[in-house]
C-alpha cells in the first residue's frame, strides 16, 4: 500500500487529527495580514456556532496559512484566484464551524482543560524545546513573537487549550470503541488476499447495432417506468449581473504594480530544488525486520555489481505504485518523501547509489536519476500572469463596492429596472431552469437556483456572489414538476428501451455459453469471438480491464478457488465470466503478526467515524450562521 493509499483510507481520522493542529497552530507561519485595507476588522464576526465565534482575524490566517501551504507544495502553478474558483474558502470555514462545534459541545459536556495540561502540553513541542527538555520561559516568548504577526502568550495558550479540550471531547465520545480479532483478520484479507483473472465481457454495444425497438416497446417502456421521466420543478428569473469579467476588461494595472506583486510574491514563480529517483522498497510492516534486512543486502550487492535497477524494482519492490515503472518516482520536491527517505535522495549526485534507507515503511534502495537546481522565473516571463491576477482581483473589489452600493437601492422586483437604468446596466431573462441545472445567461449558479426555489413571490435577492460576478435577482415564473407526454421524451425512451434490450440480449448470450466457458474458458471465448483480458495478482478494488472497478466481480472472485470460473456478473459495462487461474491467500502467522499494526489503524478509523456522526448529531443542536459578505471581504 502506497504512503497515498494509507491518506485516502484513514482521510476521516486525519481530518480530525488535522482539526487539533489547526486549532492548536492556527498562528504559525503566516504573513501578516493585518495591512490588508480591503479585509474585514480582524475582530469582526463572520460565523457563530452556537456561543462561538469565528473572527475575521481568526479565518484570514487560517485561509493564509492554507495558501501558502498549497504553494509550498506545488509552486507558481497555483495562486490565490485559482483557489478561490475552487471555493477553498468555503472549505476552510466549514473546519473553523466543525472545530467551534466540537469546542461547543465539549463544554456543554462539562470538560474543562486545566492550566498544568496546557504547560504540560507546551513543554512537550518541539519549536519551544533545546536539547530535548523545555527552552524556558523566554525563549518561549522569543519564539511567539517571531511569529508574524507576533503572538502573546495569551492568543497562543488559549488556541493550545481549545486543542487539548477537543482532544478531551474525542476521547470521551470514543475511547469505549473496540476492535475484535475477527473484525482485524477480516480487514487484512480483504485488504492483502490477491486474485489473478482471465475475463471476459458480454458488452451491450458489441449487439446495439442488432437492436431494434418498436414503438409498442417504447410506449410499455415509458408506462412502465414515467416516474424516471419526471420533469422537475422549474423557475425563471429576471437579473442583474455586474459581471466581473467586463469589468475586468477595463482595468488598467500599472507596471509599478506587477512589479512590486512579482518582489512581494517571488516564492509563487520559484520551483524549489527537485530530485528525480528511483527506489526498491521492501516492506517491514508485520515482518521479520532483520530478515527484510538482509533480503535488501543482497539486493543492494546486486544493484552495486551492474544488476538492472528498474528490473530488480519490479520485481522485488513493494512499493506498487512505482514497481511497475522500474521503482521511478519521478521528480519531487521537499516535503513530498518521508525526511530519511528525502534527505539522502537529496544528499546522492545524479547516477549514485544510496546504501539501506530505513523508513517507517521498510528498507529503500534509493538511485538518483537526475537533479533540478531551485530556479525562479524572471518577471518578464509572469508579467501577464501578474497582471491578470492583479485585474480579477481588483475588477472583483469593483464587483464587490459595486454590489454594496446597489443593494442599498434594490429592495423590490422593480428596483431591477430602474438601477439598471441609472448605471447603465441591462436586465436580462433567463429562460427555465431546474435546480440543479445551470442558468441561461449566468451558466452554473448554483447559489442564484437554490434561492430562486425558496424566496418568496414579489421579493429581491442579492447580491448573490457567482462564477461571473454577482447578481440580484427575481422569479418571474414557475413551473411545476410534472410525468412528460411520451412525444415529449421519445427518443430518450427509444434509447433507454434499445440499451435495455442490448442488455438482457447480452445477459442471455451470456448464460447460453456459461457451461461451455466452465469446461474450457479459453476455448469458449474464442468461439464467441471475445477477447480474453488477463490480470495480474490484484486485491479487491482494483481496476479491471474494460470495467473499471467492480465489487460484484470482486464479491464473486475472491470467494473462488483457483481454476473457478464465475458464472455470469452483471456490471454496469456489461455481463462478465471471469476465471480465477491463480490466488494468493493470507497465511495465519501474517495474520498474527499484522493484528497489532492495523489494530491502531483501524480503532482511528471507527473512532473517527464514529465521532464524526457524534458531531453531525452535535451540530444540530447549535445554531449556525455566517455573514457571507464578511467571508468575501476576508478573502477580496
Amino acid at each position: 500500500m502506497t504512503m497515498l493509499d494509507r491518506m485516502r483510507r484513514h482521510r476521516g481520522w486525519l481530518k480530525w487529527s488535522l482539526a487539533l493542529v489547526v486549532l492548536a497552530f492556527i498562528f504559525f507561519y503566516i504573513p501578516d495580514f493585518l495591512q490588508t485595507q480591503d479585509a474585514a476588522a480582524p475582530n469582526a464576526v463572520v460565523a457563530r456556532v452556537g456561543d462561538q465565534e469565528i473572527t475575521a482575524a481568526a479565518f484570514r490566517r487560517a485561509y493564509l496559512t492554507q495558501l501558502q501551504s498549497y504553494q509550498r507544495a506545488y509552486g507558481g502553478s497555483i495562486n490565490e484566484q485559482l483557489l478561490k474558483q475552487m471555493g477553498i474558502e468555503k472549505q476552510i470555514l466549514q473546519q473553523l464551524i466543525d472545530e467551534r462545534a466540537a469546542i461547543a459541545e465539549a463544554r456543554r459536556l462539562g470538560l474543562t482543560v486545566s492550566d498544568a495540561e496546557v504547560a504540560q502540553r507546551i513543554y512537550l513541542i518541539p519549536a519551544f524545546q533545546q536539547n530535548g527538555q523545555f527552552a524556558g520561559q523566554q525563549a518561549y516568548e522569543q519564539v511567539l513573537r517571531m511569529q508574524r504577526p507576533p503572538l502573546t502568550v495569551e492568543e497562543f495558550e488559549e488556541n493550545l487549550r481549545s486543542a487539548l479540550l477537543v482532544e478531551k471531547l474525542r476521547a470521551a465520545v470514543t475511547d469505549w470503541v473496540a476492535v475484535s480479532t475477527a473484525d482485524l483478520d477480516r480487514e487484512y484479507r480483504q485488504r492483502n488476499e490477491k486474485v489473478k483473472l482471465q475475463m471476459v465481457v458480454f458488452t451491450p454495444e458489441a449487439v446495439q447495432k442488432d437492436v431494434t425497438v418498436t414503438d409498442a416497446e417504447v410506449s410499455a417502456r415509458f408506462d412502465k417506468h414515467k416516474e424516471q421521466y419526471r420533469l422537475p420543478e422549474k423557475r425563471k428569473i429576471r437579473y442583474l449581473l455586474i459581471d466581473a469579467e467586463a469589468m475586468k476588461a477595463k482595468v488598467v494595472v500599472p507596471p509599478g504594480d506587477i512589479e512590486r506583486q512579482y518582489e512581494q510574491n517571488k516564492d509563487q514563480y520559484s520551483t524549489p530544488e527537485q530530485v528525480r529517483a528511483s527506489h526498491i522498497l521492501l516492506n517491514t510492516e508485520g515482518k521479520d525486520e532483520a530478515a527484510v534486512k538482509a533480503q535488501a543486502e543482497s539486493l543492494l550487492k546486486q544493484v552495486r555489481a551492474g544488476g538492472d535497477f528498474a528490473a530488480l524494482a519490479t520485481k522485488y519492490s513493494q512499493d506498487e505504485a512505482s514497481a511497475k515503472n522500474g521503482g521511478d518516482l519521478d521528480y519531487f520536491g521537499r516535503g513530498r518523501m518521508v525526511k530519511e527517505f528525502e534527505d539522502v535522495a537529496f544528499s546522492l549526485a545524479p547516477d549514485s547509489i544510496s546504501d539501506l534507507v530505513k523508513t517507517q515503511y521498510g528498507f529503500h534502495i534509493i538511485k538518483v536519476v537526475d537533479k533540478k537546481p531551485a530556479t525562479t522565473k524572471p518577471l518578464e516571463d509572469v508579467r501577464q500572469q501578474i497582471a491578470d491576477q492583479l485585474a480579477y482581483e481588483r475588477a472583483q473589489a469593483q464587483v464587490t463596492e459595486l454590489a454594496t452600493t446597489l443593494a442599498r437601492d434594490i429592495k423590490r422586483p422593480a428596483d431591477l429596472d430602474t438601477v439598471a437604468k441609472a448605471r447603465g446596466l441591462p436586465v436580462q431573462e433567463s429562460a427555465f431552469f431546474a435546480k440543479e441545472e445551470p442558468i441561461s445567461g449566468l451558466g452554473p449558479a448554483p447559489e442564484v437556483a437554490s434561492e430562486a426555489f425558496t424566496m418568496k413571490e414579489g421579493s429581491v435577492a442579492g447580491p448573490v456572489r457567482i462564477a461571473r460576478g454577482q447578481v440580484f435577482f427575481a422569479t418571474t415564473g414557475k413551473q411545476e414538476a410534472r410525468i412528460p407526454t411520451l412525444d415529449e421524451v421519445k427518443e430518450r425512451v427509444r434509447a433507454d428501451a434499445a440499451r435495455d434490450k442490448a442488455r438482457d440480449v447480452s445477459r442471455q448470450r451470456a448464460e447460453s455459453l456459461a457451461a461451455q466457458f466452465k469446461t474450457n474458458f479459453e476455448s469458449a471465448a474464442k468461439t464467441a469471438g471475445l477477447e480474453v483480458k488477463t490480470t495480474e495478482l490484484i486485491p479487491r478494488g482494483s481496476p479491471l480491464p474494460d470495467i473499471g472497478v467492480s465489487p460484484a466481480v470482486d464479491a464473486s472472485t475472491f470467494t473462488l478457488p483457483a481454476g473457478s470460473v464465475t458464472d455470469p456478473i452483471a456490471t454496469d459495462a456489461g455481463i462478465v465470466i471471469a476465471r480465477v487461474t491463480e490466488r494468493q491467500d493470507v497465511k495465519p502467522e501474517e495474520l498474527a503478526l499484522a493484528r497489532d499494526g492495523l489494530k491502531t489503524e483501524l480503532l482511528n478509523e471507527q473512532r473517527s467515524r464514529f465521532f464524526g456522526a457524534y458531531m453531525a448529531k452535535a451540530r444540530e443542536r447549535l445554531k449556525t450562521s455566517i455573514d457571507e459578505e464578511g467571508v468575501r471581504r476576508v478573502v477580496s
